[in-house]
C-alpha cells in the first residue's frame, strides 16, 4: 500500500477553506480525513474527545512538545492549540489523504517535519470580494474587519512559498482544482514506486 499525502491548506480569514475541505471529504470519502487538533481549552457542549479536538492537560500539552510529538502548536491567552504528530502517521500510513488546515507560520512547520506535504493556498478572486464575504457573515465590527483584511494582505504575500494556489471563486471548481491536485501527486513518480516495483517483480 502506498503511503497517503498530507495536504496542508492555508487561506485568509473568509476564503472558505474549511467549506473546501467540507466538501473534498464529502467526495473523497473514507480515504480522506481532516487532522484534528489538540487543545488544553475546556470540552464544550455538544463537542466529542478525538472528532472537535483532543482534549488533554496544559502538563500533557507540553510533555508533547517536548518530546517532539507535535508538528505546530501555538498558545491563544492561557490555552494551547497544535497538531500531533502520531495521528497523521497514522492516517498517511493507511493511505489516506490527510488535510491540515493551518496558519501560513505553522504549514512552514509542517513541511520540516513532512517534506512531502502538499502545500496549497487558497485566494479570494479579489481583495472587495474578501472584504464582502467578511461583512457578510455579520460577526465582526468595521475595525475587526479592516485588521483582518491587513492581515490577508500580508498573508497572501507568502502563497508563494506554497506548492499549489487556487482561486476560491467559485466553490465547486475550487473543490475539483484541489481534487485534482491531489489526484496528480498520487502518481508521481516517488507515490507509484511500490506499484511500478509489483508490475516489474509480476512480469
Amino acid at each position: 500500500m502506498n503511503k497517503g499525502i498530507l495536504v496542508v491548506i492555508s487561506a485568509p480569514s473568509g476564503c472558505g477553506k474549511d467549506t473546501i475541505v467540507n466538501e473534498i471529504i464529502k467526495e473523497m470519502g473514507d480515504n480522506a480525513s481532516v487532522s484534528v487538533s489538540m487543545t488544553t481549552r475546556d470540552m464544550r457542549p455538544g463537542e466529542a474527545e478525538g472528532v472537535n479536538y483532543y482534549f488533554v492537560s496544559v502538563d500533557e500539552f507540553k510533555k508533547n512538545i517536548e518530546n517532539g510529538e507535535m508538528l505546530e502548536y501555538t498558545r491563544y491567552g492561557s490555552n494551547y492549540y497544535g497538531t500531533p504528530v502520531g495521528p497523521v502517521k497514522e492516517k498517511l500510513n493507511a493511505g489516506k489523504t490527510v488535510f491540515l488546515i493551518i496558519e501560513v507560520e505553522g504549514g512552514e512547520n509542517v513541511k520540516k517535519i513532512f517534506p512531502d506535504c502538499v502545500k496549497i493556498f487558497i485566494i479570494p478572486p479579489s481583495m472587495e470580494v474578501l472584504r464582502s464575504r467578511l461583512s457578510g457573515r455579520g460577526t465582526d465590527s468595521e475595525e475587526a474587519i479592516a485588521t483582518r483584511m491587513e492581515i490577508a494582505k500580508t498573508e497572501l504575500e507568502r502563497a508563494v512559498e506554497y506548492d499549489y494556489i487556487v482561486e476560491n471563486d467559485v466553490l465547486e471548481e475550487a473543490v475539483e482544482d484541489i481534487i485534482t491536485i491531489i489526484k496528480a501527486e498520487k502518481l508521481k513518480v516517488n507515490k507509484m514506486k511500490n506499484k511500478l516495483s509489483e508490475v516489474i517483480n509480476n512480469a
